[in-house]
């Protein structure tokens, strides 16, 4: 059970204003806020402990070395990863995206095919497009229905020995959707496939067991789940990061470096070349660390009572209609009143103050098979509360009657 006006105090920015109103904040699909613990790890990390990583013999150095592995720990456990060294701390999702994406350009060859489904981010299409343009592998979509969810049997037909690469995200960030990814995940490795699973959306209301899921790749990033920004995490099954090539050069990634030739590091090192976000990377772990004190049951259990609650009091205003209706969805409702452009709506609820995110959500073939430019995208949190729903409900009313 979640005690909702605790878990506020914990969220600084939720006392603010904005236009004279008290912040209501609906755009967690795109960044989740940040607890006062994870910004007290920030704080401690520049207070006490500034030092590079790995490289140094000095006191300082030692400690935030082990503050940045320790941190690497929480986050193997947290996704019960095999092994630490399969946890590959990344800048963010797109990072760990573009770094299979760069590795796989020396595994494919022309004829292959790579699978994306309609639902994805832009982040996880154009990679695979540049990836298909530089080796010649044709790049296939997995189709999607009425109410945003993925065709399975078509899915199935294009699965053939010519597929090596499927990619899906676990939750839609412009609908919602959970797509089937355990049976997605099986049905690849069948013909051979190597599957990526974008976690950015998932990774905020879901507890994922990589190891149990069988996944070959998963990505996330620490600020939609109470984390910073700039950091993130890239799982790969051992056997897969051995097979690909070091996605950067430079220091920490090497093992030794003569003019002639250059061995590489051992995991995870071999993928982070350079001078880590150290700080982010330990904040990543305390923001793991929080949101596992409060429970990813009663987190989902809440988000989803946020969610009814939500849809059937923005269903009762005429016009209204919601874009993606799937049977398994998480805490985001992607809405338009008829007649009104989104980015209208959007700027009059600021002007109440409740943030919603408007446009394409980075999701433009979405958009274009429901032949509209956008939405307007409320997205829940376990911090915000039905109070704050009902105000965007009535902000919504105000912005159709002044722009209809």
């Amino acid at each position: 059970m979640i005690n909702i006006a605790k878990i506020r105090e914990d969220f600084p920015i939720l006392n603010r204003k904005v236009n004279g109103k008290p912040l209501i904040y609906f755009d967690n699909a795109a960044t989740s806020q940040t607890p006062q613990r994870v910004i007290d790890e920030i704080v401690n990390y520049y207070s006490n402990y500034n030092a590079n990583i790995h490289r140094g013999v000095h006191t300082l150095s030692q400690e935030a070395t082990d503050l940045y592995e320790a941190a690497r720990l929480k986050i193997q456990k947290h996704f019960n990863a095999k092994h630490s060294y399969e946890v590959i701390l990344t800048s963010g999702t797109t990072h760990g995206i573009n770094l299979v994406a760069n590795g796989f350009s020396t595994l494919l060859h022309k004829g292959d095919e790579v699978l994306v489904s309609a639902l994805e981010h832009h982040s996880n299409i154009v990679p695979w497009q540049m990836l298909c343009e530089r080796t010649g592998a044709t790049l296939k979509v997995i189709p999607m229905n009425e109410h945003g969810e993925l065709i399975m049997s078509t899915y199935e037909e294009l699965l053939s020995e010519q597929t090596k690469l499927v990619f899906v995200n676990h939750i839609s960030n412009a609908l919602g959707t959970i797509n089937p990814i355990k049976q997605m995940i099986d049905m690849a490795h069948k013909v051979g496939a190597a599957i990526l699973i974008d976690g950015a959306q998932s990774c905020p209301h879901i507890k994922p067991d990589v190891q149990e899921l069988d996944v070959d790749f998963y990505v996330t990033s620490a600020h939609k789940m109470c984390g910073p920004t700039g950091v993130g995490m890239l799982y790969g099954k051992e056997e897969w990061l051995n097979k690909l090539p070091p996605y950067q050069g430079g220091g920490e990634m090497i093992d030794q470096v003569t003019f002639a030739k250059t061995t590489y590091a051992g995991l995870p090192h071999k993928f982070e070349a350079g001078t880590p976000n150290i700080c982010g990377g330990i904040a990543f772990g305390a923001a793991v660390d929080y949101m596992n004190a409060i429970g990813f049951d009663a987190i989902a259990s809440y988000e989803h009572k946020l969610l009814n609650y939500a849809t059937k009091q923005l269903l009762k205003i005429d016009g209204l209609k919601i874009y993606g209706t799937a049977k398994e969805k998480t805490s985001v409702i992607s809405f338009n009143i008829e007649g009104i452009h989104p980015y209208d709506i959007g700027t009059i609820l600021d002007k109440m103050g409740i943030a919603v995110r408007t446009g394409h959500h980075c999701a433009q073939p979405i958009m274009d098979f429901f032949k509209i430019p956008g939405t307007v995208r409320a997205s829940f949190a376990f911090y915000n509360t039905k109070e704050e729903i009902d105000a965007l409900v009535k902000g919504v009313e105000t912005a159709k009657m002044m722009l209809s």
